[in-house]
């Protein structure tokens, strides 16, 4: 779907900003906190962690030693990005939530080595990340032009503007571990139905694992992921109007073999009244009573094929760590006859 030219802002001579959301942010957060916190068991989408100060949490986070799988999916992306790339020779890189989009300087390296440039299209919600870190990209990279697109890869795919080319959609830190399996199905079968046959999907997964190398990645002993976590509500309060108290919550992560997955939390550790003013709404936090604000899903790698097969897409390149514990998916297009 192209744009007008009213969404288009040229901030730079290789850096233009398209606004591609359906609707603002805080129309989208106040829908997500109403449904929510207001019913039994309480949750909020993890995507509203990623505000400025989230994402350098996060980055932060990324970078202690228990946080395994950044590091892992960057080694992983600087021995098959040559590959990648000139299996696929894309027009356009499409990133998918693409916060401060350090791994994706790997293909972007890959891309002048080849001589193959290509237009990079990150897609991320949070717009002062966005051209931050796109201004560090062109910056570094002389050859690139960008269009940063601010949207929500959950609901603003058919508003992508219209691109003439090979697309390689990128959807790293296997973020679609944060959504459940038919969030997933739904997501990955609405890609699909954005993509040509000439488009690749490149998908970062994270795989199972012993459950004490899980704990430690989100429970580091800096505390970052518990600050993380309670930014949360420190963004429903600035954005809603709300009354949270941080320090009333304690960050909880904690492994589900059952269902192989991370589930985070934040628990009230005392009884307290919670007023969301944007709303006009209070309710009642007990204590011990938790808001689940992640899931972290792991998967095994038929549970991968699985998923992908259900989405009509199919494996074309599979990169997996030594040690197991990340895989870089390369799927295609393919329709069930």
């Amino acid at each position: 779907m192209a744009l007008c030219c009213d969404d288009l802002e040229q901030i730079s001579e290789r850096l233009r900003c398209r606004t591609v959301a359906a609707s603002n942010a805080s129309d989208s957060l106040m829908e997500d906190a109403f449904s929510g916190l207001l019913s039994a068991p309480r949750s909020l989408p993890p995507k509203y962690f990623y505000d400025a100060l989230g994402s350098i949490l996060f980055d932060r986070i990324c970078d202690t030693p228990e946080y395994y799988l950044t590091r892992t999916e960057d080694a992983l992306l600087a021995k098959s990005a040559e590959a990648v790339i000139r299996n696929t020779r894309p027009t356009y890189i499409v990133e998918l939530g693409s916060g401060t989009a350090r791994k994706t300087r790997h293909l972007l390296t890959a891309c002048a080595s080849q001589e193959a440039p290509i237009v990079y299209a990150p897609l991320d919600v949070c717009r002062e990340v966005l051209l931050e870190s796109s201004e560090a990209l062109i910056r570094d990279y002389r050859w690139l032009h960008i269009t940063a697109l601010v949207g929500d890869y959950h609901s603003d795919l058919p508003r992508l503007p219209a691109m003439l080319g090979g697309r390689l959609f990128v959807f790293l830190g296997s973020t679609i571990g944060n959504l459940t399996e038919t969030e997933a199905l739904a997501f990955l079968r609405e890609l699909r139905s954005e993509m040509r046959t000439s488009d690749r999907l490149l998908l970062g997964i994270d795989r199972v694992k012993d459950a004490a190398v899980l704990h430690a990645a989100y429970n580091d002993c800096a505390g970052l992921t518990a600050e993380f976590n309670r930014n949360l509500l420190r963004v429903l309060n600035r954005e809603l109007a709300a009354d949270f108290k941080l320090d009333a919550y304690q960050h909880h992560a904690c492994y589900n073999p059952i269902a192989k997955r991370i589930e985070m939390y934040l628990i009230a550790k005392a009884p307290q009244r919670v007023t969301i003013a944007a709303f006009d709404r209070s309710f009642q936090m007990d204590e011990g009573e938790a808001i689940q604000t992640e899931i972290s899903r792991k998967f095994t790698y038929r549970a991968i094929e699985r998923l992908l097969f259900m989405s009509e897409l199919r494996i074309e390149q599979h990169f997996e760590a030594d040690n197991g514990y990340f895989s870089l998916i390369l799927a295609r297009p393919h329709t069930v006859v």
